[in-house]
């Protein structure tokens, strides 16, 4: 976790003139924030002649870079942080914004998106009062980023969250966009090919809201992708190609973690709520083993060769991310406030001491279990977006892993490319992967420190666009190295050697405990030990860890 935060941008700022638009002004003349947003506008297809950076094959993912700071590590700052949490002002939660972030804060996260649920009372006040209390969160803990954002009802989908850069119209956008696009509002959640259509228009929306400076930047990233079984591949590669710079990826692993602990100690359902099966707006492809979780991984994510492959193997740029989800916090003894009326109000009443233990809630306090670690080049609002959208990104559970660096160079060489990043290199020279990674030292909040015993390799070739958008394998991806770590405390340095480069591919990284491992869905020549199916009803995150990165893409030219 970075401490000192030396560049917050303020809650009030707003994006200025600084030349990204005027092409008469050379690339080399910008400053590095200019620099910046011009790529983002080239690569949305809006500025000049650009076309949208829908695969790696048609450009290099670095474009979209942070401005230049002093390094802190591997060149970037890793900045921890939860993109989905809920309050007072959603139907289904009972905390205060500041509730969450304190806590957030206290258990090592940098920032945090308070992202309610999109629905009647939200769009009409909620959006609205929870502004203040997050603009008084900022001011209360000025070294945590929080963002305001809403989780969106995708119309013909599931749900994602959407968040913006705080400014002065952070909130008239989001109230824009909730009433015009949540599929709960407008009765669009039924997967038609109409509804569909207006998820597309409200990412354009977005994307026409950042490109006209109403908001200086806008993300969204789809939740919980598998738990119902409603988002099609086909919208998924939709969402992507339409708004690449705004569409960027989903969680890799769900919120609500503890959901999975045993009775009656905990809930007794699956990690995630990951507890049903399919309905008549579910994509038929999926199997029933896609509605539940593996390793506290999404299906999606978990499954070498799966849905998430097959996008990378297209090239497409997309990202995982894990989070809280927060609701309402397992053996938390919060009540919510008497006399509350959320209908009348759009939020409840600030909670209240209870007396018992609540052992029905599935969630973990926001960075007590799940965090998404964002390279960052400086700390600042801005520059966490950046960082997502590029890709430089890897989740853990349970605290398995203190630091990571992850690069792609040319064999010998010391500088490499990190992680959501393309390494070109001549065709036939020889390339490695080299990964600088820091085991967890201290207790994590279950009061254990937990062992990392296995990293794997996981690679795939890069074969371009798919004819049929409802593909969801890679056949050519698989496990190719798996190295035994266990019982090391000290820093560990791995060097996997990626061979001749002769045609394209990418590589990622997951880790592991050990505790818990099963042969993959495409058998032991393609995953020979990777996570295990959750046991409905019993199974406990604490006994079950895991870290995932994101891909680093390697092409010969």
């Amino acid at each position: 976790m970075a401490h000192g935060h030396t560049h917050l941008h303020g809650p009030d700022d707003q994006p200025t003139p600084d030349g990204a638009t005027d092409l008469a002004i050379p690339d080399g003349e910008l400053e590095p924030d200019a620099l910046t947003r011009r790529q983002m506008l080239r690569n949305a297809g809006l500025l000049g002649a650009g076309a949208a950076a829908a695969s790696v094959l048609g450009g290099d993912t670095r474009a979209v870079a942070a401005p230049a700071q002093q390094p802190t590590r591997g060149g970037f700052h890793w900045l921890a942080g939860d993109h989905h949490i809920h309050t007072q002002y959603s139907s289904d939660a009972i905390y205060r914004v500041i509730d969450q972030v304190r806590h957030g804060r206290a258990y090592g996260l940098d920032w945090m998106v308070i992202t309610d649920h999109g629905g009647a009372q939200h769009a009409r006040i909620g959006v609205e009062k929870v502004n203040p209390d997050i603009r008084a969160a900022r001011d209360a803990l000025p070294d945590a980023l929080v963002y305001q954002g809403l989780e969106w009802n995708i119309p013909g989908a599931e749900h994602g969250t959407v968040f913006v850069h705080p400014g002065n119209r952070e909130v008239s956008v989001l109230k824009q966009f909730e009433n015009d696009y949540d599929g709960s509002l407008v009765g669009a959640g039924a997967g038609t090919p109409q509804n569909e259509a207006l998820a597309i228009a409200g990412l354009t929306f977005l994307a026409d809201a950042v490109r006209t400076q109403r908001v200086a930047d806008a993300l969204f990233l789809a939740n919980h992708p598998a738990r119902r079984g409603v988002d099609s591949p086909h919208e998924i590669r939709n969402w992507r190609d339409t708004a690449p710079t705004i569409a960027v990826g989903f969680e890799g692993a769900p919120g609500h973690q503890a959901a999975g602990i045993a009775q009656p100690s905990g809930p007794g359902s699956g990690r995630g709520f990951y507890a049903g099966g399919p309905s008549a707006d579910s994509f038929p492809g999926y199997p029933p083993e896609s509605y539940r979780t593996w390793g506290g991984f999404d299906w999606m994510t978990a499954t070498v060769g799966g849905l998430w492959d097959s996008l990378l193997a297209e090239g497409k740029p997309w990202w995982i991310s894990a989070n809280s989800d927060a609701h309402f916090v397992y053996l938390d003894t919060a009540a919510r406030g008497p006399g509350s009326d959320f209908d009348a109000n759009g939020f409840y009443e600030d909670p209240v001491r209870g007396v018992a233990p609540n052992t029905g809630g599935g969630d973990f306090w926001p960075g007590y279990y799940s965090r998404t670690h964002v390279g960052a080049r400086k700390v600042g609002y801005a520059e966490v977006m950046y960082g997502l959208r590029a890709g430089r990104v890897w989740v853990d559970h349970g605290n398995l892993v203190e630091a990571l660096d992850v690069r792609a160079r040319v064999r010998g060489n010391k500088a490499g490319v990190p992680l959501g990043g393309v390494l070109r290199v001549r065709r036939g020279e020889q390339a490695e992967l080299a990964v600088v990674l820091d085991p967890a030292v201290l207790p994590n909040w279950a009061q254990f420190v937990p062992k990392l015993a296995r990293v794997d390799v996981v690679r795939g070739a890069v074969t371009g666009p798919v004819v049929d958008k409802d593909t969801f394998s890679a056949p050519d991806t698989r496990v190719v190295e798996s190295i035994d770590v266990s019982g090391r405390t000290e820093r560990i340095t791995l060097t996997h050697l990626l061979g001749k480069v002769e045609e394209p591919f990418y590589v990622r990284l997951r880790g592991t405990d050990g505790n818990r491992s099963a042969v993959g869905a495409g058998g032991a020549g393609v995953d020979p030990h990777g996570p295990a199916i959750d046991v409905l009803g019993d199974a406990d995150p604490w006994v079950d860890l895991w870290f995932y990165t994101n891909p680093i893409w390697v092409l010969p030219s």
